[in-house]
């Protein structure tokens, strides 16, 4: 089976903008939405499942626990052409769990079988996932996880990403629970061992695409989420790593000019640059001039109607080079 390796969906980051973005920087690598409530799909007037035709493959993700509303918007999800759809039972924030849905649904083994089978029933041929944690609370023994994981294997799920971590519902914020709960990677392996059957991905604290290859040596897949978002250069050499194909863009400047028609675009039909161009700070991390593009973009695009910031910073970066 050839290498799995994804962008984690990221609450206010991995919108359609940023996963046009991360689409211009590897062909290969899946890209998750945001999560998206089923009540957000259903009742909300925004079209919550839009997204460019260029981003595939891409799966939605969705937040909810009633079954026949899952149903509903995986069927929308599969009418839309979306490539997979993933049920998150990971967020730990409080709205989540008022609606009853993300990491608490861990202690519902039985209601989160319940609503991957409709979702499946729904979606027909397309994939249906789930992205969980290793625990909530005090309930984190590994038999807490396999009564989640045998449940879901029992109406055939298609694959699970792990985020090596439990969840504090009560006592951390959800910022909290990305970092302080301790990563448990031997956990996940222990799950793939165990269940060799699952098409298993691991996610979590996972830094660089050097670590993402030792880790596949373990499980079926990578994900990898603020690592991504905050150096998105570093995608292009997923490509080229894992798949062994070309890289789309050979640089970081030819990156930036290839937004460019696609920021146009955005503009002219009524949408801001920074929508788009704050998704791009992190583009240089690590290279000369990086400071500078993130200083000018940061104090100019916010405010900015047309393009010329990202021209601009990207002059800033070359000059810097080249000083």
């Amino acid at each position: 089976m050839p290498a799995y390796f994804s962008v984690a969906p990221m609450i206010d980051w991995t919108d359609r903008h940023c996963r046009y973005f991360h689409r211009q920087l590897s062909r290969h690598a899946i890209l998750y939405t945001e999560m998206i409530t089923t009540g957000a799909i259903i009742h909300g007037k925004n079209d919550f499942l839009a997204y460019n035709e260029s981003e595939h493959p891409v799966v939605l993700q969705l937040g909810g626990s009633n079954p026949a509303d899952l149903a509903t918007c995986s069927r929308q999800a599969v009418a839309r052409g979306y490539d997979e759809i993933n049920l998150n039972l990971g967020c730990p924030s409080d709205r989540v769990q008022n609606g009853r849905f993300g990491a608490c649904l861990m202690a519902e083994p039985a209601l989160v079988a319940d609503c991957v089978k409709a979702m499946q029933d729904a979606a027909g041929n397309v994939p249906v996932s789930i992205k969980t944690r290793l625990g909530i609370d005090e309930q984190d023994s590994y038999e807490f996880l396999m009564r989640l994981l045998e449940a879901v294997d029992g109406v055939g799920i298609e694959r699970v990403t792990l985020h090596a971590r439990k969840a504090w519902l009560n006592g951390l914020s959800p910022k909290e629970n990305r970092d302080i709960p301790p990563l448990d990677y031997n956990r996940v392996y222990q799950v793939k061992r165990d269940m060799p059957q699952l098409q298993l991905h691991i996610n979590g604290g996972i830094q660089d695409l050097d670590s993402a290859q030792q880790h596949l040596q373990h499980v079926d897949g990578v994900m990898l989420g603020r690592a991504v978002y905050q150096n998105p250069w570093m995608l292009s050499n997923v490509d080229p790593l894992l798949f062994n194909a070309p890289a789309p863009q050979q640089t970081a400047e030819a990156a930036v000019l290839s937004m460019v028609p696609y920021i146009e675009r955005h503009i002219a039909a009524g949408g801001r640059f920074w929508h788009v161009a704050r998704h791009m700070l992190g583009l240089f991390q690590s290279c000369p001039g990086a400071r500078q593009w993130r200083r000018h973009l940061s104090e100019n695009g916010p405010r900015a109607d047309d393009i010329t910031p990202l021209y601009k910073a990207l002059e800033k970066v070359v000059d810097h080079q080249t000083a």
